[in-house]
């Protein structure tokens, strides 16, 4: 008998070693210049807040988040493909959020592509606004592509 996926079934649990296999399926599906399966096991390494959002054993979306001097920054926040336009990123996003405002966290930050559309638009429901921009931030296909730099006040 097969599992039933039910919608927004999603439980969240800390980001193991052997989650990086399958994370990073999900993140080179999701992005031209894709985290390196280091990258994700130094941020486990040091510390960072990293989860995985599953329903029935299978990884549905991460988030990576760091955390100090009452400041958090999303380094990360991707939901896969094939699950996109669920709601899932606005869950995984609020589930960070709650984090850091239960670690007394103050502002959190994030960057994202100018390009990336449905992530400004999911980042603006939630109230973030643009506090600058990073030139030239993001590697891109003709180069370099720049980065919104969004702040919310927590």
């Amino acid at each position: 008998m097969v599992a039933v996926r039910q919608p927004y079934a999603l439980e969240a649990r800390p980001m193991r070693d052997e989650d990086v296999g399958a994370v990073c399926a999900i993140e080179k599906e999701a992005y031209a210049y894709p985290w390196t399966a280091g990258i994700f096991r130094d941020c486990m390494r040091v510390g960072y807040w990293c989860r995985v959002f599953e329903q029935c054993g299978v990884i549905d979306a991460y988030g990576i988040l760091s955390l100090a001097a009452g400041e958090c920054h999303i380094l990360n926040l991707c939901v896969r493909a094939d699950v996109q336009g669920r709601g899932i990123g606005r869950k995984v996003l609020m589930h960070m959020l709650a984090y850091a405002r239960q670690q007394g966290t103050d502002t959190a930050f994030l960057e994202v592509r100018p390009s990336n559309s449905a992530a400004i638009r999911l980042y603006r429901d939630f109230g973030f606004n643009e506090v600058g921009l990073r030139k030239r931030y993001y590697p891109a296909t003709s180069g370099r592509e720049d980065a919104i730099v969004m702040a919310l006040n927590l």
